[in-house]
């Protein structure tokens, strides 16, 4: 009886032992392979680079936000339209600028610690009311203003002074002699005082052909006719 209770405590306690043998070995395998899937599946870190231009130019766009929403930090693109920054694959970038449409660039999960992308922005033209702005507070002021407006412009009145016929008489009668009719007038004094050389000067009171000439004209009423004058070259030329 011994015996037989003997030999069933050793089969219990190994049964014991093999169910905790089997218990660590299933522990120690789902450790193993749930930390093994928890690497597969982890995104790695990786530096996130490009330049942004506009359109077909080759010339880079400055100040041009790169942001990532979920991991709160972001960048700024250069003069040259570079940027470089930490991201994780999976993240999703906002890339927006003013007078640009913004646009949305997901990190592909490549296993690779480089990712640049070339990002090419498209112009956002958005066309604005017009905004008419007036230093009046209503049409009634505006009227106001206009009639009491005082059009005359100096200038013109000016112009008008310095086109005035009796002005442009005065100055062209106090207007003094040129270089040319100063030449002529003495040509002539030389001409006459040569040709009256020898002959003694005469004076017009005494002269009684000067009389019967003067006294014909006031007959004929010459001194009612517009008196006609004469150039320096036409005298000159006497």
């Amino acid at each position: 009886m011994n015996q037989i209770t003997t030999f069933t405590k050793k089969s219990i306690k190994n049964s014991m032992l093999k169910c905790e043998i089997a218990f660590l070995i299933l522990f120690i395998s789902t450790t193993y392979f749930s930390s093994f899937s928890f690497g597969q599946g982890e995104n790695q870190m990786v530096r996130f680079s490009g330049i942004v231009v506009e359109g077909d130019s080759s010339f880079g766009v400055s100040g041009v936000h790169i942001y990532i929403p979920r991991a709160g930090r972001g960048n700024v693109t250069n003069a040259l339209g570079y940027f470089s920054m930490p991201a994780m694959e999976g993240d999703t970038v906002m890339v927006s600028a003013v007078g640009y449409k913004s646009s949305q660039i997901v990190i592909p999960k490549r296993g690779e610690p480089l990712y640049s992308v070339f990002i090419d922005l498209k112009q956002d033209v958005q066309m604005l009311n017009e905004v008419v702005i007036l230093p009046y507070a209503n049409a009634t002021e505006f009227k106001e203003m206009v009639l009491a407006m005082d059009t005359s412009d100096p200038l013109i009145d000016q112009m008008k002074e310095n086109l005035d016929s009796e002005r442009l008489n005065q100055m062209a009668a106090n207007m003094p002699m040129n270089a040319n009719s100063n030449y002529r007038y003495l040509m002539q004094q030389n001409l006459n005082a040569r040709n009256n050389k020898f002959f003694a000067p005469s004076i017009p009171l005494l002269n009684p052909f000067a009389w019967a000439k003067f006294i014909e004209s006031i007959r004929n009423k010459d001194y009612k006719k517009p008196l006609r004058t004469t150039t320096g070259g036409s005298s000159g030329g006497n």
